[in-house]
């Protein structure tokens, strides 16, 4: 069973001021066999979960410049929400959940997402976020907070709303990089879908190396971000997932080509990746870390100077939610290569992921198909469609979808999506152009 809370804080995101001495460390094995213990959960596969996630404006106040609507300051989102804002912008809030379950998170920029309950078919899921969605604008639009359709944000320069020492930090460490650290932060939103790992380490190995195969294709099918404020100049059919691909390659791209077992292999990666920041007592404190150290140098003591203590596992909890790879084991796998989808259409890549993913048989077909593709992140950012190799295994996959679809209506919609890719036609133009 997938967590109840999808996305990022599935794994536990202990603030300032928690402790980080509840359970011990002695060695980097033990660590790794928390993190595989931590991170794969070995069920099997039965249920799915997303999570949705929206740039937003306030269309009472103009940005910078006025071209645009301000970004929504925390106040006012947390006025807008109510009982429904997450703590992270109102300290007291209940956090309830969305009368369709969802419970509401809000990202450095600005962005609002909705995080699923885990539902057993994707046509529940669908019913459920759906109803969630209209409940969430019917708690902006009195305060003249609305959604953005976008998956980046073409019109205004990023600017971070939350002021966490969390996002200080990791804003500070990713300007240290490059400009696409500070847009991933507050200038693109994506759709994330969460499936279980698998029963046993096989089929937790077949699971996640099918979704790393169908990754490039699906990042093609369904790229829509070509604008991005202030990115360097070029021509991208997802500009939010060549920020992503640049933010920090230390953290983004683990070397899943060459993990006989992902369990074993994402363990060694996790422990490895430089820390982004470490939690202090104190909110206003510097949770900078010591540059270019890793959890691992932490563990065996080579910090004790530093941060005067050795890690929990706590820590290592909080450090595994600053890892970025495009698909991260929580519990379950999530699905982090997506841009978000316009209007209703990201219902389907999760119908998609669902009927891929359906059987052992159906995946490994699926990666198979994909097979061809199955290293291409940057072309599938860069040309999306309109790369041959890349709309061929993208149509293939969508055809293969539909083939195992679970109802009709989402044949449907996935004999659409095939048609507009084969057409060469993004999600945000519709199956009407591409006729």
């Amino acid at each position: 069973m997938i967590e109840r809370t999808l996305g990022p804080a599935s794994i536990a995101r202990p603030e300032a001021g928690e402790s980080s001495a509840a359970e011990s460390l002695p060695s980097r094995s033990n660590a790794e066999a928390y993190i595989a213990d931590r991170c794969f959960a070995r069920r099997a596969p039965r249920l799915i979960g997303a999570e949705l996630e929206w740039l937003t404006a306030d269309l009472s106040r103009r940005a910078a410049g006025g071209r645009a609507p301000a970004r929504p300051d925390p106040v006012a989102l947390a006025a807008a929400l109510g009982p429904y804002a997450p703590r992270s912008i109102a300290a007291d809030s209940p956090e309830w959940p969305l009368p369709g379950g969802s419970r509401v998170t809000v990202e450095p920029g600005g962005q609002i997402e909705l995080s699923s309950a885990p539902y057993p078919d994707s046509s529940t899921l669908v019913e459920h976020l759906s109803r969630d969605t209209r409940f969430l604008d019917q708690l902006l639009e009195p305060h003249a907070i609305r959604r953005l359709p976008g998956a980046t944000d073409p019109d205004r320069r990023p600017r971070r709303v939350l002021c966490a020492p969390r996002y200080r930090t990791m804003e500070r460490v990713f300007d240290g990089i490059g400009p696409f650290g500070r847009l991933m932060m507050c200038n693109t939103a994506a759709t994330q879908i969460s499936v279980d790992a698998g029963a046993d380490r096989h089929e937790v190995a077949t699971r996640w190396n099918a979704l790393y195969a169908m990754g490039p294709a699906l990042v093609a099918a369904f790229a829509c971000s070509p604008a991005l404020s202030t990115a360097p100049a070029g021509s991208w059919a997802s500009q939010r997932m060549r920020a992503w691909l640049r933010l920090d390659p230390a953290r983004t791209h683990p070397p899943v080509r060459d993990w006989p077992d992902p369990i074993t292999g994402y363990a060694r990666w996790a422990l490895d990746v430089p820390l982004l920041c470490v939690r202090r007592p104190s909110a206003e404190a510097d949770w900078t870390a010591p540059p270019g150290a890793s959890f691992a140098d932490w563990l065996r003591g080579d910090l004790d100077d530093e941060l005067g203590r050795r890690p929990g596992t706590a820590d290592l909890d909080y450090h595994l939610t600053t890892l970025f790879p495009p698909v991260r084991p929580a519990g379950h796998l999530e699905i982090r290569y997506l841009d978000a989808q316009p209007g209703e259409e990201w219902r389907v890549p999760m119908l998609a992921v669902e009927a891929l993913m359906s059987s052992p048989r159906v995946t490994a077909a699926a990666t198979a198909r994909a097979g061809s593709t199955a290293e291409r992140w940057t072309a599938a950012a860069r040309h999306g469609l309109d790369d041959p190799e890349l709309r061929a295994a993208a149509v293939d996959l969508l055809a293969l979808a539909e083939a195992h679809a679970r109802t009709s209506a989402a044949a449907a919609e996935l004999s659409d999506a095939a048609r507009r890719c084969r057409a060469a036609r993004p999600p945000a133009l519709g199956i009407a152009a591409s006729a």
